[in-house]
């Protein structure tokens, strides 16, 4: 792996959006920044020559232009650019295991942008061994970094699965939350199961009692990042209701929303859990989709 942010470039508005957010990125952790286009062509027919002459000069102009941009935005900046011919899903798979953090287009609420006219994105987002973030167009314009935690600064939140302890997740969170001097919201939504619900109408301390400890158990499971980290503010909510529901409602306004996806053995293949789903296909914020287990 090396240190490094990569970005994918092809040419849609939410491919701008996730290689600018990938730029101020790299600028923040002090790496550089790899800018990557796939040329995906179809089996069959066969591409007559000038028409994949034609495509592939657009491709190199893209790259070449985009990475004149990013220079000229951030100086200092060390921006590299690769083009490739393939299928983008394996290509772009490949890309991110060999970065620090990759960086997509994404629409959101039903599909996302380029590569397959979508299925590339969250494709490689299920796949990856690395973090994967996911940035909406309307994400381009970022609030600065470094504010001073407040009503106004900006905010990292995560959710956290009290079940399946996932702390490469929250220490992502902590992670971004201190390159960019904002806070962390730790959220995570509960229910009571099914015979307790019942209960409840007949004593409704049960939900008190019952909150209280997941409360407790939260503040606990985030209580190492408090040490690792003292100069970020965080706020720690167990909320009642669906996790994805919960992480939908407290993402506005959030400069980032961490949510994980839990490995599976090759056997079974990869995918998304329905939380990650839920957040990635409504959360107008950028979704970092980080790995664990």
């Amino acid at each position: 792996m090396t240190p490094q942010v990569t970005a994918g470039l092809d040419g849609s508005r939410e491919s701008f959006a996730a290689a600018a957010w990938a730029a101020r990125e790299a600028v923040l952790r002090e790496v550089p920044l790899r800018l990557v286009h796939v040329e995906e062509w179809p089996v069959a027919p066969a591409i007559p020559y000038p028409v994949a002459a034609y495509a592939a000069e657009r491709s190199t102009g893209l790259l070449r232009d985009t990475a004149e941009q990013f220079r000229k935005d951030h100086p200092g900046l060390e921006v590299t650019t690769e083009q490739a011919r393939g299928r983008a899903g394996p290509l772009l798979s490949a890309a991110a295991d060999e970065s620090d953090l990759m960086v997509l287009g994404s629409r959101g609420l039903g599909g996302f942008a380029g590569f397959l006219a979508g299925s590339v994105a969250l494709a490689v987002a299920r796949s990856s061994h690395r973090p994967v973030v996911l940035v909406r167009a309307a994400a381009a314009e970022a609030p600065a970094a470094g504010a001073t935690p407040g009503p106004d600064a900006g905010e990292i939140l995560v959710g956290a699965d009290l079940r399946h302890p996932d702390a490469p997740v929250l220490a992502f969170a902590f992670q971004e939350a201190a390159r960019r001097g904002a806070r962390v919201r730790v959220v995570h939504g509960w229910t009571l199961p099914g015979p307790a619900a019942y209960a409840i109408v007949a004593d409704p301390g049960i939900g008190e009692t019952v909150g209280g400890q997941v409360a407790s158990a939260l503040a606990e499971l985030v209580r190492p990042l408090r040490t690792s980290y003292p100069g970020v503010e965080v706020i720690e909510e167990a909320l009642v209701g669906a996790a994805g529901v919960q992480l939908i409602e407290a993402s506005q306004g959030a400069e980032l929303v961490v949510v994980g996806r839990r490995r599976h053995p090759a056997s079974l293949g990869s995918h998304i859990g329905h939380v990650a789903h839920a957040v990635i296909h409504h959360c107008a914020a950028p979704v970092a989709v980080v790995p664990f287990g």
